[in-house]
């Protein structure tokens, strides 16, 4: 008895390990993938602005991190696209502040969130959009909630994840995955017919798309910025 016990046990702990396993790490070994660092801490050359080439002044490399003083600038993209993709960054922000990272963002719209479903960055404490999970930090912005996260304090460095296969999304927050999603699913169409996105036609629209690191006129810091995709 006490060997099935133990047997469950393992079996138990595997399947839980398992779960905790993002969908590239499932489906991909390390010879399919090619990882490209977006930030190193010295260069901003994998980044323009979204409403023109160059990047606003708000946007700084200060030790090795690339800040965000919060005084205006615009939003950033990547200069590249990426269809599926692991995104690795570290961030924090300002007590109080509110940012974002955006994905699949095409352009040719008024801002990137017309078509890029959003990764949100803030400090739940002092923010009102940390009084609904739907809109607290590593939600899937307006759309899903995270379930179990353990965020770290405003000052404090974070870890975040966005892994995006096919119509499949994972946001993971400080090593644990706290919302999983599926774009276009009888699930996802209910949801964004029950928020603001139900009129805006490019939302999540689009197979392909740039990142977008978001201005929202506060404070925030990133950095590691990495993508993994296939070759």
């Amino acid at each position: 008895m006490q060997r099935i016990r133990f047997t469950l046990a393992i079996a138990a702990v595997m399947v839980a390990t398992s779960l905790q396993t993002d969908m590239f790490a499932q489906t991909n070994d390390d010879h399919s993938l090619e990882t490209l660092v977006l930030f190193d801490g010295s260069s901003l050359d994998h980044f323009r602005g979204y409403q023109q080439e160059k990047i606003g002044s708000g946007w700084k490399i200060v030790d090795d991190t690339l800040m965000f003083d919060g005084t205006g600038g615009g939003d950033i993209i990547t200069k590249q696209k990426f269809v599926d993709f692991e995104l690795s960054f570290d961030w924090k922000v300002d007590p109080g502040a509110n940012s974002g990272v955006m994905y699949r963002v095409t352009t040719g719209d008024s801002a990137p969130y017309l078509s890029g479903p959003e990764y949100q960055i803030l400090d739940d404490s002092k923010h009102g959009d940390g009084g609904n999970l739907l809109t607290s930090a590593a939600s899937l912005y307006g759309l899903y909630q995270p379930e179990n996260k353990q965020l770290k304090p405003a000052g404090q460095w974070n870890s975040g994840k966005i892994v995006v296969r096919g119509n499949r999304v994972e946001h993971w927050l400080n090593g644990d995955r706290v919302v999983s999603a599926e774009i276009g699913s009888p699930d996802w169409k209910q949801r964004v017919a029950d928020s603001k996105f139900k009129d805006w036609k490019k939302f999540a629209a689009s197979p392909s798309g740039h990142i977008c690191l978001q201005d929202h006129g506060d404070r925030v810091w990133f950095r590691n910025i990495r993508i993994k995709s296939p070759k």
